[in-house]
């Protein structure tokens, strides 16, 4: 109802409501360039020039919402401060929808009634973004005093101009009265050009007395039927001219009109039969779910006890994995006691570390029996040097002159 609604709108705005958005769009592009827009806004910003159809929305055109909507906030910004009201340039990351609220605000300013939502700026593109840029573009220049004035066109003569149809043909009546005099059978025929005025047929008729032609009527159409096909005037259509345009605007809508009647006939058909079927298909649904009532019910317990039976499973299941998991914990112990009580027995029942003790004990006995020899000599040998140094000091005593002593002990 909503597509309807809108669809008659467009309709009651004319045929040429959707082109107007480009009409607006050249006339903005104008304003812009009157107002230096290239060196104060895109040489600051390094931005392109903008084309004839930039802000317009169309599928044919292509489209980049993002840049479209900086750059529609950028000029508006610009705009404003040229205007004459302060207003800051707004940034790349800044909030939308604060910026185009404070855009519009700013046109309420100007006395300009906007009625419509604020979410039709945010594409960047389209109609309302055109009549944004073009009022503030208008108090800009109203601003800096300048304004456009009317072209004043040259005045012209009109004139009479003879309409042809295409592929008309001059017929045997007409000639005979453009035809104003006849010459003699001997000379050429002379016709005169459509084109001539009608002062100079008075004038011919004032110098020249009409005379009475004397050919032969069968000669007379064996010449007109000759010289027929090269009396044709033919207009040929210039493509470029509006008029043809708007006729085939004109035929292109009548046929519109005319295939929407049959279509929307056959539309408003399969809307009803789709409603039918719709009917029936919905009662039939009915009578298949009172059929299949008990059906729903047992199949809705059952789905009740194969799910009691899966929550039993995946209890069970668990105490399972939780007792795996326990006898591997008591089968890894075992395997450690099983590994220890083989080493113990294996050193239990093994005799080489008795022979090892067994031949230590017999070495260590022979170092003691050596100790022992190594003992009795060195106490042999203190011995004698005892009673060596007795017998020295014995003989030293009796002695008249006492000798120097000797520097060690067997000096």
């Amino acid at each position: 109802m909503a597509e309807d609604g809108r669809r008659g709108d467009e309709e009651d705005r004319g045929p040429g409501a959707a082109y107007r958005g480009v009409v607006v769009m050249e006339s903005l592009l104008e304003k812009l360039n009157v107002l230096n827009y290239e060196e104060e806004v895109l040489s600051k910003h390094n931005m392109k020039n903008l084309s004839r159809h930039y802000f317009v929305s169309s599928p044919y055109l292509a489209s980049n919402p993002g840049e479209q909507f900086y750059m529609f906030t950028i000029i508006a910004a610009w705009l404003i401060n040229v205007a004459g009201r302060p207003f800051t340039e707004p940034q790349e990351y800044d909030e939308p929808n604060a910026t185009v609220s404070n855009i519009l605000a700013e046109l309420r300013a100007f006395g300009v009634k906007v009625d419509f939502p604020p979410s039709k700026l945010k594409s960047g593109s389209g109609e309302y973004v055109c009549f944004v840029l073009d009022r503030l573009a208008e108090e800009a220049l109203r601003r800096r005093g300048f304004t456009f004035r009317k072209t004043n066109y040259p005045s012209e003569n009109t004139e009479e101009e003879s309409v042809v149809e295409d592929d008309a043909e001059l017929t045997l009546s007409k000639v005979e009265e453009e035809l104003i005099v006849g010459v003699p059978h001997s000379s050429n025929f002379l016709f005169f050009s459509v084109r001539h005025t009608y002062r100079m047929n008075l004038f011919l008729l004032r110098w020249f007395p009409i005379l009475e032609s004397t050919v032969d009527a069968t000669e007379w159409n064996l010449e007109v039927e000759r010289v027929l096909p090269q009396l044709k005037v033919t207009i040929r259509t210039d493509n470029k001219d509006w008029r043809v345009h708007v006729d085939q605007m004109h035929q292109h809508r009548d046929g519109i009109q005319s295939s929407l009647k049959e279509a929307k006939s056959h539309l408003d058909k399969l809307q009803e039969d789709i409603g039918k079927t719709l009917e029936k298909v919905s009662s039939r649904e009915k009578y298949i779910n009172n059929q299949l009532e008990h059906l729903i019910q047992e199949y809705r317990s059952a789905q009740a006890k194969l799910s009691k039976a899966r929550e039993r499973y995946q209890q069970a299941s668990g105490g399972v994995t939780e007792r795996t998991r326990v006898l591997a914990e008591i089968s890894e112990e075992l395997e450690k006691v099983k590994q220890e009580m083989e080493e113990k027995g294996s050193s239990m029942s093994d005799g080489a570390p008795v022979v090892k003790i067994k031949q230590s004990l017999t070495k260590l006995k022979q170092e003691i029996i050596q100790m022992d020899v190594r003992i009795g000599v060195v106490e042999h040998t203190l011995l004698q040097a005892k009673l060596k140094e007795k017998s020295n000091m014995t003989r030293d005593m009796h002695a008249t002159n006492i000798p120097e002593p000797a520097t060690g002990p067997f000096g």
